[in-house]
């Protein structure tokens, strides 16, 4: 039981896990707001303002840089870490949503092809540019505060 306590108190995860959970929540209510029909999967979904990922990442980063030192190897790794997250967000996942949109609309062209598809492939999946710096300072301010 020690253990599972010790889980639940570590910050490097709790406060990651609420910086996710709060920006979800956020992403839910706005989608709920604008749409006005409730989406469920805007509750655990990727893509949208700001990008979680990216404030899990750097919420991660600043706790380690304080409590390790921001000159320390562990930091270095999480920074890096946080990078390429980020640029996956951005770039990876952002093009691969493009590709899905473009495919969609393909594949309801009648007479363009003749796949059937039982589900439309997920378009939304990547952040932009701005989305991923809004997620990251999230994460920053956050992981400073703690």
């Amino acid at each position: 039981m020690k253990s599972l306590k010790e889980i639940f108190t570590n910050k490097f995860i709790v406060v990651p896990i609420l910086v996710w959970f709060f920006i979800q929540t956020f992403k839910f209510i706005s989608d709920l707001w604008i749409n006005k029909k409730i989406n469920v999967k805007r509750i655990i979904g990727a893509g949208g303002m700001p990008s979680s990922h990216s404030a899990i990442v750097t919420s991660i980063s600043v706790l380690i840089g304080k409590e390790y030192g921001f000159n320390s190897g562990i930091f270095a790794l999480a920074v890096i870490f946080s990078l390429v997250v980020m640029y996956d967000a951005a770039g990876v996942r952002r093009a691969a949503g493009k590709q899905a949109a473009i495919l969609n609309k393909i594949l309801e062209t009648p007479g363009l092809t003749t796949v059937e598809v039982q589900e439309k492939l997920v378009e939304f999946l990547g952040h932009t540019p701005i989305q991923v710096f809004v997620g990251a300072l999230i994460g920053i301010i956050v992981g400073a505060i703690f």
